[in-house]
């Protein structure tokens, strides 16, 4: 066996990887090493070009040209980086510094419209 060494993840991603992990009488430690290793072989695959990938993820070519295991690798990809940017995102911050108001709902589902200038 391998040595470990600690590293930080997402918590959603630790939280699926536990559910997932249970069915298949894992730890979630052991399903995301898992998921590492069939990762690590979808790329190493012969079958997948990781210049159609790099490709694919640049906009010069189509999706729907790659294999099975490329469009695997471009869906995980894709996942990973909406991810990174819906963590980033503050729409509430970016109105109240452009000063433009916006609506969302309450806790209730109502609408309340927020002041671009207070964030209230």
């Amino acid at each position: 066996m391998g040595h470990t060494m600690p590293m930080r993840m997402d918590g959603d991603l630790f939280e699926a990887a536990k559910a997932v992990g249970a069915v298949a009488s894992r730890s979630a430690a052991q399903q995301i090493s898992h998921w590492a290793r069939i990762g690590r072989e979808l790329e190493a695959s012969p079958g997948t070009s990781q210049r159609d990938i790099q490709r694919v993820l640049a906009g010069d070519a189509a999706y729907d040209d790659l294999g099975e295991r490329g469009q695997a690798i471009v869906r995980a990809i894709w996942d990973e980086e909406m991810s990174k940017r819906l963590a980033r995102l503050d729409l509430a911050a970016e109105f109240t510094q452009a000063g433009r108001s916006w609506t969302d709902a309450d806790e209730n589902g109502d609408a309340v419209v927020r002041d671009g200038t207070t964030g209230a």
